[in-house]
């Protein structure tokens, strides 16, 4: 899939908009989900590449996972795009400047009671990520191939406080990627391959 098939495909993704719920979530949530969002940010190398960080383990929630760039929307943020730019920008120094927000996915609904708004954007190869000390241990990429082999990622089942949860979990060689971020990028996959979620 070469970059001008991508931004095609991309921006049919994002014209459909409606809310998905988590498969770890058993029931209703007590309360109303807490708004966030997330920058999917897409590299646009010869072959396409998903751009993760891990964050650091020291933090008071989801310490050491994988995720993308992104956090709660805040009062002050315009939109969940602004959001996801603003995070992204203090979680690995990514100029929103240099980003081309395509649109949105559907949102995700967690079990963690977060409403996630993944946002496309398209980064240009090359740029310099920092990642701040105290969020972000390692920024890597993710390629399309792997993305987009139906066979590739894998269910997982863990018994978490009496319950089975069952959840998606994508190879890589160093990093764990499970949960909300794994669920979006199977989303997002099911969607590039063939127009619809798996």
């Amino acid at each position: 899939m070469n970059p001008g098939e991508l931004r095609a495909r991309l921006t049919s993704i994002a014209g459909a908009h409606q809310v998905v719920y988590g498969e770890e979530i058993v029931g209703i949530l007590e309360k109303p989900p807490v708004p966030a969002a997330v920058l999917v940010p897409i590299i646009l190398h010869d072959e396409p590449a998903l751009l993760l960080t891990k964050r650091t383990a020291h933090l008071k929630s989801h310490a050491g996972q994988v995720s993308f760039p992104g956090g709660r929307i805040d009062p002050e943020d315009q939109h969940a795009e602004a959001a996801a730019l603003r995070e992204a920008e203090e979680e690995i120094a990514l100029d929103p400047a240099k980003v081309e927000i395509v649109g949105r996915m559907d949102d995700y609904v967690t079990g963690t009671g977060y409403v996630i708004t993944p946002v496309l954007g398209l980064l240009p190869p090359g740029l310099t990520y920092i990642p701040s000390p105290h969020e972000v241990d390692a920024v890597f990429e993710f390629p399309f191939s792997v993305l987009l082999d139906p066979e590739a990622p894998r269910r997982q089942k863990q018994h978490v406080r009496g319950v089975w949860r069952e959840y998606w979990v994508w190879p890589h060689p160093e990093h764990f990627i499970w949960g909300a971020t794994a669920a979006i990028m199977v989303h997002l996959a099911g969607k590039l391959r063939c127009g619809s979620p798996n």
